[in-house]
């Protein structure tokens, strides 16, 4: 490992990419490694033990690939997974739940945030803890959010449809007066336009992909590993099923940068 090593970034599937996103567009001279756990996605209705055994293989795969730091960018996989993968690995390991919630207490004024997630995000209550760890006063107000998800991948962010949905699943959160929501699912920036026209310009939308690329800065300055050859930098991806699918969905989120996926068998790595 060296600072011309990869960045290793994972999730359950696709919406991880908009985190690599914000990560590519911070530092672009970093080469990038993105591993979708296509073939077992959605991480959100499964156990913590389960996660936890996923994010290990993925981890030990990624590592096979000579990265220098791991990046769950997944809401599930960082409440359940990444401090007993921060303890176990002998690289920098950062979740998407700490920087979103650091982004969350900075933005609020009123000391009342949102959280929304996929089911096993909500239920593991981190954003919570997070938040409360830094601002102990704040009062946090959760909903699952489990259909935005296929609605994402459907190609439905902007569609009526999501509108209703989202009107129904945020209309407890806009009665309890938060002034700030944490978008905690890497799919949901997709629906920013959408969650906003519910919420309205008074409450801050929190991604938590922007914060988390700035934490892989700050981190990979302080080891000494960025990456300063100035050379084009290369991004390759993995997927466990389908490279196709990945490819057709995966461009809403990253772009024509995404160009080829590869399949990765992880069980016999």
């Amino acid at each position: 490992m060296n600072n011309k090593s990869s960045i290793g970034v994972f999730d359950s599937g696709i919406g991880g990419l908009t985190v690599l996103r914000e990560i590519t567009r911070l530092l672009p001279g970093e080469n990038t490694i993105y591993l979708g756990d296509t073939a077992r996605v959605p991480y959100g209705s499964k156990s913590k033990e389960t996660i936890e055994r996923y994010s290990f293989e993925i981890a030990a795969f990624l590592l096979k690939h000579d990265i220098k730091m791991l990046v769950a960018a997944c809401n599930t996989a960082s409440a359940y997974a990444v401090p007993k993968l921060a303890k176990e690995l002998d690289i920098p390991v950062l979740g998407v739940i700490e920087p979103g919630a650091r982004a969350a207490v900075a933005a609020t004024k009123a000391n009342r945030i949102g959280v929304i997630g996929t089911e096993g995000t909500i239920k593991s209550s981190a954003y919570t803890s997070a938040i409360k760890a830094i601002r102990p006063e704040a009062e946090t107000f959760v909903k699952a959010c489990p259909l935005f998800v296929p609605l994402v991948e459907e190609g439905w962010a902007e569609d009526e449809v999501t509108a209703l949905v989202a009107s129904r699943y945020l209309a407890g959160l806009k009665d309890a007066g938060i002034d700030t929501l944490v978008l905690g699912c890497t799919h949901y920036p997709l629906l920013k336009e959408t969650i906003a026209s519910v919420m309205g310009d008074s409450v801050a939308l929190i991604d938590s992909a922007a914060s988390t690329a700035m934490e892989v800065k700050k981190i990979l300055e302080e080891k000494g590993l960025l990456n300063d050859s100035g050379k084009d930098a290369s991004h390759r991806f993995f997927v466990t099923d389908s490279p196709e699918r990945f490819m057709a969905v995966g461009r809403r989120f990253f772009g024509e940068r995404l160009a080829d996926a590869e399949l990765a068998a992880l069980t016999d790595n």
